[in-house]
């Protein structure tokens, strides 16, 4: 009984040590973002032709071609990755207008050109010219973007990260400890883009007056030991 006396009052001793207590452990999460404009967009248009002959559907597209092309000459060393590659022709049955007339068969044309554009600067004239000539296109928020995404997606992390840091000293400096290295560390890999407005379409002739601001999140959770 008394050698069990001497183990436990030992035993009890250590704990009561200071230098000896084991470290803790934090976990928590971090947040960072970076807000910016883009500077770069997407663009395809589509000159498009019906007609009941297929010769004179593709005819009327070729013309519209080529006078989209005289049309951005000026333009053309500007447009990346410029191709008009994408050309179709299909029949399509329209039904008779009246009772027991038999359908009829038309003829669709259409060329599909597709680039980007690293100068915003550029994207009113194009537009502009398209709806001179008559070409069909969609213009949305996703087709803008900017050009160094990367280097705005580790930007946004570094500051997660940071963030993430200044929260683990605050924790220990509340408990009178201090905040080690890191145990474990996880990075939420979703960089979406969020758009803060859309781009806007002013006036009959849909020329772009804003493409709007962006932010780029990023969230980390770490483990960090506590000295």
């Amino acid at each position: 009984m008394n050698r069990w006396k001497r183990v436990s009052g030992l035993g009890l001793s250590l704990l009561l040590v200071p230098t000896l207590s084991i470290a803790g452990e934090v976990t928590l999460s971090g947040e960072g973002s970076v807000r910016y404009q883009p500077d770069s967009a997407r663009l395809q248009f589509t000159a498009s032709a019906e007609h009941e002959m297929p010769q004179q559907a593709t005819e009327q597209v070729a013309a519209m071609m080529s006078e989209w092309r005289e049309a951005i000459s000026q333009y053309q060393d500007r447009l990346q990755d410029y191709t008009d590659a994408t050309v179709n022709l299909y029949n399509r049955t329209l039904p008779g207008s009246e009772r027991g007339e038999e359908p009829q068969k038309r003829a669709v044309a259409s060329q599909t050109v597709t680039f980007h554009i690293d100068d915003l600067s550029l994207l009113n004239p194009l537009l502009e010219q398209a709806q001179s000539i008559g070409l069909n296109y969609n213009l949305g928020p996703s087709q803008f973007f900017h050009s160094d995404e990367a280097g705005l997606e580790q930007e946004a992390l570094s500051k997660a990260i940071a963030n993430a840091q200044s929260r683990c000293e605050f924790v220990a400096q509340q408990l009178q400890q201090s905040c080690g290295d890191v145990v474990t560390i996880s990075i939420n890999g979703d960089f979406r883009p969020v758009p803060m407005m859309m781009a806007e379409a002013k006036g009959s002739a849909d020329t772009v007056s804003s493409v709007g601001v962006r932010e780029v999140h990023a969230t980390v959770n770490a483990t960090f030991e506590l000295d």
